[in-house]
């Protein structure tokens, strides 16, 4: 870039800067605080950085503030709490970029206790089936994956401004594009099918990324694609060329994504709404707020859901008023049993045999993040519309990876995220049927407003969903499949590893499977091994309980005496983090080899001591030792983090 005294850079120069710092942090992108691997420390790094950028952007002190990031609506929701001297806040439009970033910094003694205002995914600490330890701020006011790269991106220009001056991202940067062009046509309008998959895989932005590790400089292998996806070239070159355009173009992209997503998803526009939100967790909490609204003869609403919720899908509804939560059962491998459902929804609705109380919503996971099962949501549709109930998916884990079709399996609500679909810029989706959310027009146009602000994410989303229809869900399908039975074939010859649900490529339930596998070594902690897998393999994993406690503690089988006593030590020391699973997730990216690395890391990290020595002393380059390829790996964190926002 060129030298430039404070002032003096053009809007073009300034739009290509940010670029640039925002595609250094796609290359080691990864969902934040909770990864093991080298991606998700630079992601956690960068993100928490940001923080610090707007406190200095603002002028305020580290020790007495802490910065919330959140959607204008939250933000609106937020301040409506605080009282008006206690916090200041930093807007996108307020600098020219459309991210759909409100960061507000507020005096830490300011912020309101209690239940946060929207819970879900990263707002607790430890979860129960009645109770919840809720995070410290500012985790518990950030429900859900944040817009990670778009507030990289704000923190970006915010040191970008006080460089160059504030004016530097007003002018006009507008590449002509229509939205169109943005969303159906790119470098690779000439592939289709497997061909296309191919291709793009060699457009992952990352690719040739390589990390420290005990073993010196590997490839980086991402198999946390559950937590967050890492997204291509095209879906980049949409998010980029979207939030050049005028007001107008950006509008059309809106509107055409609309259609995209309606296309995708088996939603006809005649049938359901689009609605815009910040994730899954936003698009679930606007059901729930809606569910809580409804008046229906004085009955007493019920929702049932499932013990292999995310917590995204758990801890919304029990914030609705006098509403009670069921918990069907599920077997070992993870699926419903829809005659306990059937009985219930007759129990509650046909027979009225619990006073006022009516299942009103039954809602499910598409796809489980802990055992990976989809469970067949046309036979729980008929089910739970025979008995006068509705029905919420949960698609979070299930749009990147299965044909979804709303229409046709009858699904009265649909919730899932971008940045697990291969466009990690800050949108999510919530589609509903349509005269079932319960708002005034004034508060729609907010909840619209406010999604739609982030007009970069909603065309990467766009992108994403179109690449995907292209390459076509049955061939992911098949292809997720081969490399799902690699892995399961390769960790069943791994002494002392024991996987849980689905564990075999033969079992009938495999084809009811996503990519996603959690198991447990003998007498090794579960942050142990994906440590070691990081530091040995430069493997990305991701441990512990997955915003997803019930269905572990069920499958790990603590009970209820050391569930309170886990309460108790969490209590009374609260960063203690408790066990629970190590989890290898697939993506578009992944291939055998990365499998095969994996399997080979596991075998190394099981064996007894003696061989791994032996091991080390037969090769021809001497390992490094943990300590010293931690300190490599702290290096590069720093290094990545400054290539970001360095000008």
């Amino acid at each position: 870039m060129k030298n430039h005294t404070p002032g003096n850079m053009e809007t073009t120069e300034a739009f290509a800067e940010l670029e640039r710092g925002i595609h250094a942090a796609l290359e080691t992108y990864s969902n934040v605080h909770r990864g093991s691997g080298h991606n998700s420390m630079v992601s956690t790094h960068l993100f928490e950085q940001a923080r610090d950028v707007v406190l200095e952007y603002l002028g305020l002190k580290k020790g007495r503030y802490v910065v919330v990031f959140c959607t204008p609506r939250r933000a609106a929701t937020l301040v409506k709490q605080l009282d008006p001297g206690s916090y200041k806040i930093a807007s996108s439009p307020d600098i020219g970029l459309s991210l759909g970033i409100r960061a507000l910094a507020v005096k830490r003694k300011s912020l309101p206790g209690g239940t946060p205002f929207e819970t879900g995914g990263g707002t607790t600490k430890l979860v129960s089936r009645d109770w919840v330890i809720w995070a410290d701020a500012p985790d518990r006011f950030e429900a859900g994956t944040p817009a990670i790269v778009n507030i990289i991106a704000f923190a970006k220009a915010l040191r970008m401004m006080r460089q160059f001056g504030k004016e530097i991202f007003m002018g006009s940067a507008a590449e002509k594009h229509s939205a169109t062009e943005i969303l159906y046509h790119d470098e690779l309008d000439k592939f289709s099918g497997r061909e296309l998959l191919g291709e793009l895989r060699k457009t992952l932005v990352g690719r040739s990324i390589r990390v420290p590790t005990t073993e010196g400089s590997k490839p980086f292998v991402n198999l946390d694609n559950s937590a967050s996806t890492p997204t291509f070239t095209p879906v980049w070159n949409a998010f980029r060329q979207a939030w050049r355009q005028s007001e107008h173009v950006k509008k059309a992209i809106i509107q055409e994504v609309k259609s995209i997503c309606a296309e995708a998803l088996g939603a006809p526009g005649a049938l359901y709404n689009v609605i815009f939100t910040s994730n899954t967790t936003e698009s679930i909490n606007l059901a729930a707020e809606s569910l809580g609204r409804e008046s229906v003869d004085g009955s007493e609403p019920v929702v049932l859901n499932t013990l292999l919720e995310h917590s995204s899908n758990d801890l919304p509804w029990r914030r609705i008023p006098a509403c009670s939560i069921i918990r069907l059962s599920v077997d070992g491998d993870g699926f419903v049993d829809l005659n306990e459902m059937e009985s219930l929804l007759i129990s509650y609705n046909q027979k009225k045999q619990f006073g006022k109380k009516r299942i009103r919503l039954v809602a499910v996971t598409g796809a489980s993040n802990v055992l990976g099962v989809c469970n067949n949501l046309e036979e729980i549709s008929r089910i739970v519309h025979q008995y006068g109930a509705r029905l919420l998916v949960d698609a979070a884990q299930l749009v990147a990876h299965r044909k979804v079709d709303m229409e046709r399996c009858g699904i009265d609500f649909l919730a899932f995220s971008a940045h697990k679909v291969y466009a990690p810029f800050g949108c999510g989706v919530l589609i509903a049927r349509k005269g079932l959310l319960h708002f005034s027009a004034e508060e729609l146009d907010m909840v619209r407003s406010s999604g739609e602000e982030n007009a970069g994410g909603i065309a990467a989303l766009g992108k994403a969903l179109v690449l995907l229809q292209r390459i076509g869900m049955e061939v992911i399908r098949e292809e997720e499949e081969v490399l799902t039975g690699r892995v399961m074939r390769g960790l069943a010859k791994i002494p002392g590893l024991r996987m849980y649900g689905i564990n075999n490529p033969e079992s009938p339930g495999f084809s009811h499977k996503i990519g996603v596998i959690v198991f447990g070594l003998k007498n090794k902690m579960p942050a142990h091994v994906a440590n070691q897998l990081a530091l040995q393999g430069g493997i990305g994993v991701r441990s512990g309980c997955h915003c997803a406690h019930i269905i572990i503690k069920h499958i790990l089988h603590v009970n209820p005496f050391l569930e309170r006593f886990q309460r108790l030590i969490q209590t009374l020391f609260p960063k203690v983090k408790f066990p629970g699973l190590v989890r290898v997730s697939l993506g578009l990216a992944n291939s055998e080899k990365d499998v095969d690395t994996l399997i080979h890391v596991l075998g190394r990290i099981a064996g007894p001591a003696q061989a791994s020595t032996a091991a080390k002393a037969a090769s021809a380059t001497p390992d490094l030792s943990g300590v010293e390829a931690q300190r490599q790996i702290n290096k590069f964190v720093r290094a990545s983090a400054q290539k970001v926002y360095s000008n």
